[in-house]
């Protein structure tokens, strides 16, 4: 058992050896790799030979991360040794490789050796030569570019899994390495994943169609999970712990949808003639963009759309069914996906496939919103549903309607998935950890950009929408610092778009809107004088030294029937990793104008700054409010730790007349001051004529309503499409292998080891 290994060789002894002894764990390594190699070279065919490999798997499981901890040990793997099971005879230049290549090379042999970790097509063990086997031909599940399925080996599974794992713990030196503003490569994985690796193409298939053909119900049986052990399970998640890890990418490298045809397939025999790569070139990332037929993407959807879904699943008999525990990992596949395959989100988007996604991304979003612990899975929920915000089909399928109910503490509601989603991103505003401020602007983004397409909110969502206005539009949080009033022109611009492009189903908001007219006449009036200014930031001294709690308790929400329920803290003694800030979103999203023919032309960064002549005092403030005021433009405009910098380096910031006036002045108002001065007083007349009390005779009135020709010109739709920065890839990089430390535990490969990505916290 590995788990034996764990315990024979406590840590304590490990360090003593390494400090005390160094070269005697130096040929410990030595010769376990070397036994490894020398095992797959020859292809394990006897049973001593197979519990040797194990046994060798264990120990350098165990003893990597002690090595990789210690900074004078760094490159150790990296050194030129005599090179491994082979003859002398060879070349000088042949006869030494670093000790990681070998290591590497034989894991990547023996995940495709017969009778050890794939089912056997020879007669017998003497037939076997282990390097001219063609592992295309031995990929562990039917899928992607292979069609057989294999037969099922509990044995099999299992050895897979220990030679796994060892490989993670070679790709987790970079934990040890403090977080760079300049990400480089981890050595590891570009070996692993480069041409030198003559399995790369067999691996990524075998670990992409293990993840996705993975059912963890089987066949139904009550508690099954419960009687027999689920080797496949635990193989699953490993295989797509290294799967995400593999898939990385230099963020100035070409995109690699850019440079490869379309028709390209998954045949090993024209793979390394259609892709000529460097040593830099990441085939997995290669592999995964080329991906192109629908029944391969049908494949991947419905198996990480089965998955996600599995923990929503209710069964009468508690506890009866298993439930995955990986699904942030599978999150992360997911955005890689579609962020490296735009064949594959355009495929994703085309049919109401994708709801099948939206709604358990954001059952996982409302349900991990008060625990601190769970920042980091809130945040890949609303980057996924950012990337996907920037493409109008997206918008157009929230209109679905949503029947499926999930169990989730929010506001029931009759309505669609579009309204499912203003609910939970209210219900995470309002109700959420502080530490998920930073991610307002992410959230009022989404919601924008889908804005234009979202033929009729329900009563809920729309006075949701109309509740955080009230609570952002509230001059002393306004006032209290520099970015706040971008929270107004996110949610002002969702209004106007609604208002100019789906006005005729949208009754419920026009309402709602006329009712809270108030406000929109109380943001005209803002304020601008230093002594009210002072005056409103009394308040915010006088109450809750936190802007995100108080806010919220202040303004009451007259149409929710639910309570602010209040941040509930992790489990005691949870553990927890640190994060990086994300960045700013003006840094995360680059501006698409929607032309009418439906095409999306890139706004240049240059026009933004144009004179006034050249667009629309409403359009040009719509592009640029995401950015900070002029007030603001300083160095922590530029960092990549987004708001919680420019909060800390603006303490002793404090608001001007000026300051206020350069904003107040381009807030888009026209349309919702020219929809009230037609409708507010139609209203108030049909109201005295009739006497009507009831809203639904009035709602009936505004749905047959028009205002064609009564409105400003319709303003252009600016969609904020997300951009790949180095940014958000360090926050993935440090999330995912905060995950993987968390996720293993059994046996705690890397628990108590002296990590540097990232600080583990006990909550």
């Amino acid at each position: 058992m590995a788990q034996d290994i764990f315990t024979l060789v406590p840590a304590a002894e490990i360090r003593a050896v390494r400090e005390e002894s160094p070269s005697n764990l130096a040929t410990l390594c030595y010769k376990a790799v070397e036994r490894l190699v020398l095992n797959a070279d020859t292809g394990c065919v006897c049973e001593r030979d197979r519990q040797t490999v194990l046994i060798c798997t264990r120990l350098l499981t165990r003893i990597l991360p002690y090595i990789f901890e210690d900074p004078d040990w760094h490159g150790f793997f990296w050194s030129t040794v005599p090179k491994l099971g082979k003859s002398v005879d060879e070349g000088e230049e042949e006869c030494t490789r670093p000790l990681a290549e070998s290591l590497l090379s034989a894991v990547s042999d023996l995940l495709f050796c017969p009778d050890f970790t794939v089912e056997s097509n020879f007669k017998t063990s003497a037939d076997i030569d282990i390097q001219s086997i063609d592992s295309c031909e031995f990929i562990w599940e039917a899928g992607v570019g292979f069609a057989q399925t294999p037969p099922l080996n509990y044995s099999h599974d299992s050895n897979r899994t220990e030679l796994l794992k060892l490989l993670l713990t070679c790709f987790s030196e970079e934990m040890y390495q403090s977080p760079s503003d300049t990400h480089t490569l981890n050595p590891w994985v570009s070996f692993f994943c480069s041409r030198e690796n003559r399995h790369a193409l067999p691996l990524f298939t075998s670990l992409l169609n293990v993840v996705c053909a993975y059912d963890p119900i089987g066949y139904g049986v009550p508690y099954n999970h419960l009687m027999f052990s689920d080797q496949r399970g635990e193989l699953a998640e490993l295989a797509l712990q290294t799967l995400i890890i593999s898939l990385e990418q230099e963020l100035n490298d070409t995109h690699p949808n850019t440079h490869t045809t379309a028709d390209t397939d998954y045949n090993r025999n024209n793979t390394t003639e259609a892709c000529p790569t460097s040593r830099g070139e990441n085939l997995f990332v290669n592999y995964l963009s080329r991906i192109h037929r629908e029944e391969d993407f049908n494949f991947i959807l419905r198996g990480i759309s089965r998955l996600l879904n599995n923990p929503l699943m209710q069964t009468y008999l508690p506890h009866s069914c298993k439930k995955i525990q990986f699904h942030q990992e599978l999150l992360v596949l997911f955005w890689k996906l579609c962020d490296l395959n735009k064949k594959f989100l355009f495929y994703v988007l085309k049919s109401s496939d994708v709801l099948d996604i939206l709604v358990p991304v954001l059952f996982y979003l409302n349900d991990a919103r008060a625990n601190q612990s769970r920042v980091g899975l809130v945040h890949i929920g609303v980057f996924i549903l950012l990337l996907l915000s920037g493409e109008r089909n997206f918008g157009v399928r929230l209109n679905k309607p949503y029947s499926v109910r999930v169990p989730m503490d929010i506001t029931v509601f009759a309505g669609t998935h579009a309204d499912l989603l203003i609910v939970v991103f209210h219900k995470i505003i309002t109700s959420g950890h502080q530490r998920l401020q930073p991610l307002y602007d992410c959230l009022l983004t989404i919601i924008v950009n889908v804005s234009p397409y979202l033929k009729s909110l329900s009563m809920v969502a729309a006075n949701k929408l109309l509740h955080l206005l009230e609570v952002f539009s509230s001059p002393w949080f306004l006032f209290s610092t520099p970015v706040h009033h971008h929270l107004v022109f996110f949610l002002l611009e969702v209004f106007n778009n609604i208002i100019q492009y789906q006005f005729d189903g949208n009754s419920n908001l026009v309402y709602g809107i006329i009712r809270k007219r108030s406000l929109f006449h109380q943001l005209a009036n803002l304020p601008t004088d230093i002594t009210l200014i002072q005056k409103a930031l009394q308040r915010k001294k006088s109450r809750s030294n936190s802007i995100h709690n108080a806010v919220f308790m202040e303004i009451s929400n007259p149409y929710s029937s639910e309570g602010l329920s209040k941040t509930t803290p992790a489990q005691t003694g949870t553990l927890n990793a640190s994060l990086k800030d994300i960045p700013r979103i003006d840094k995360l999203t680059e501006t698409s104008q929607v032309s009418e023919d439906g095409t999306t032309l890139l706004i240049q960064h240059s026009e933004s700054a144009r004179s006034q002549s050249d667009h629309s005092s409403e359009t040009r403030v719509q592009h640029n409010e995401p950015t900070s005021g002029e007030e603001d433009k300083n160095s922590a405009n530029e960092d990549c730790d987004g708001s919680q910098k420019s909060a800390s380096s603006s303490s002793d910031w404090a608001p001007t007349p000026d300051w206020v006036l350069s904003w107040k002045s381009k807030l888009p108002l026209q349309t919702i001051m020219r929809l009230l001065q037609v409708l507010v007083p139609q209203v108030e007349k049909i109201c005295i004529d009739k006497g009507l009390t009831d809203e639904s005779e009035i709602l009936r009135f505004l749905q047959h309503g028009t205002l064609v020709g009564l409105l400003p010109v319709p303003h252009p739709i600016l969609i904020r499409k997300y951009q790949a920065n180095e940014g958000t890839a360090l926050w993935f990089r440090t999330y995912m292998w905060g995950i993987i430390y968390l996720r293993n535990v059994d046996p705690p490969v890397w628990y108590d080891t002296d990590v540097k990505l990232f600080e583990i916290q006990r909550v």
